[in-house]
């Protein structure tokens, strides 16, 4: 007799973060956002994503926007909903793992300013990465949501996930994401890896793919009915392709079941047909390719996600080396086994990635190692699922002058904060521009000095009314 106990699937929508980024290369500002957050506020949704990954670089270097404030706007409209950042575990929102004081400031100021919930991942699953950024979580009082990074591979069986899940629940996590950044997950195996988590921790797990390779839709149907607690998706016009399944399809698939999510599809197409005409326009005007709408089941083949392949294309076509493409693919699965099978996802994709590049345009393996390289070969991202290849190992020693760690790499890293906040003094106008300084120091910069012109042209045009209105 089957099971009609009521198991009502939660929701979180990714439309003001995950989707935009695997669509159009994080570019919805944050004017495009607001007048629609008062409806999605009303929808019921376990937490909206809508801070951290690229979102923060995204917008300092394209759109000129101080992602703080974009936080905080977000935070005064929703008032009834919980908000969601992705984080890079010792890495922040970066691409190299920061001192633990940086880490601990930036988690307290994200809940400051209306972080409720921080997902937080490792590019090697190196748990140790996450420690810092957990008991700050929680030292603050957010939900601290620590993200499997799921790959395939022979290392990667059901007891490597639940001996992780284990650990992640005495970390003091308080829940677990399975984080199919690639769209690897197909739904017998995700009946079995939800029921393999389920019997190794009682924490909630959440599940995130992506559309990328087709089968997301079927493999949340069966995360579901194995007893998975939210799935990730966004609202229809930015959804399938690279980004996540469509949040309306999926609340439709499970009307009147037991997993009958119980959101209203009528507001949920109000949202829709908010984004509809933003849809369109990112098409005319190139920032939505159609290419990241279909389905590429290369990445079944060969393990690489949506956003490394069209990393991947626009290396090759500044090196006129488009013809090398499928080589570049065949080359992946390579490299990524000479670095201990890790998981692809950033900034392990974009090494990964690299490598593989160079691999095939210098028509010779490994003729030249990137710096990005010989860290992992040393040890400097974590320590990797298997071990990684002894010959490159030693030469990257020999390149560097470098041994091999097994430590935490951040356990070599002195507090930052002190100077960081001395280089900025001149700039700084909120405490939090120190942590986008400590990111991205250049790119900060420039946005600081720009920031900076436009006030004075505000603060100019101020004084003109006033000398008018009040003749000398």
């Amino acid at each position: 007799m089957a099971d009609t106990t009521k198991k009502p699937v939660k929701i979180m929508e990714t439309i003001l973060r995950d989707a935009h980024q695997s669509l159009i290369a994080t570019r919805m500002p944050t004017e495009v956002m607001l007048p629609i957050v008062d409806k999605m506020d009303k929808v019921g949704y376990n937490a909206v994503e809508c801070w951290g990954g690229a979102t923060f670089d995204s917008c300092l270097r394209f759109l000129k926007e101080d992602p703080w404030e974009r936080l905080r706007k977000l935070r005064d409209g929703f008032k009834n909903t919980r908000l969601q950042m992705l984080f890079r575990g010792q890495n922040i929102l970066g691409y190299k793992p920061y001192s633990d004081d940086v880490v601990e400031y930036f988690v307290q100021k994200s809940v400051a300013n209306g972080i409720d919930i921080i997902r937080i991942f490792d590019c090697l699953n190196d748990l140790r990465n996450l420690k810092t950024c957990i008991d700050a979580s929680n030292k603050e009082g957010g939900h601290a949501q620590v993200a499997l990074s799921y790959t395939l591979g022979d290392a990667y069986t059901l007891d490597y996930w639940m001996n992780k899940a284990k650990m992640i629940e005495e970390m003091g996590a308080q829940s677990i994401c399975i984080k199919d950044m690639a769209g690897l997950l197909v739904p017998t195996a995700a009946t079995e890896l939800v029921t393999a988590l389920k019997s190794a921790t009682d924490l909630p797990i959440e599940l995130h793919t992506h559309y990328t390779s087709g089968v997301a839709s079927m493999t949340y149907m069966k995360a579901v009915e194995a007893g998975v607690d939210i799935i990730d998706t966004a609202i229809s016009p930015l959804a399938l392709g690279t980004s996540q399944p469509s949040t309306e399809v999926m609340v439709k698939a499970f009307e009147g079941t037991p997993y009958d999510t119980g959101l209203d599809m009528n507001l949920l197409s109000e949202i829709a047909d908010y984004f509809r005409p933003y849809r369109d326009e990112c098409l005319e005007n190139g920032l939505l390719n159609p290419k990241n709408l279909g389905v590429n089941i290369k990445t079944l083949l060969y393990q690489v996600p949506g956003g490394m392949l069209s990393n991947l294309t626009s290396q090759l076509a500044e090196q006129h080396a488009e013809d090398k493409f499928y080589e570049v693919l065949e080359e992946v699965p390579r490299v990524r086994h000479d670095l201990g099978d890790i998981p692809l996802v950033t900034p392990s994709s974009q090494i990964v990635g690299t490598q593989a590049v160079f691999n095939v345009i210098f028509g010779e393996r490994y003729k030249m190692l990137t710096t990005e390289t010989k860290d992992i070969l040393l040890g400097k991202y974590g320590t990797t699922t298997n071990p990684v290849n002894k010959e490159l190992q030693e030469r990257a020693v020999k390149e560097t002058g470098i041994q091999p760690i097994t430590y935490r790499y951040a356990d070599d890293v002195e507090p930052q904060l002190e100077k960081f906040e001395k280089e900025i003094a001149a700039y700084k106008q909120q405490d939090e521009d120190v942590l986008s300084y400590a990111l991205f120091p250049q790119v900060a910069m420039d946005f600081f000095k720009y920031r900076d012109a436009q006030q004075s042209k505000v603060d100019a045009a101020k004084a003109d009314t006033e000398n008018k209105a009040y003749p000398v």
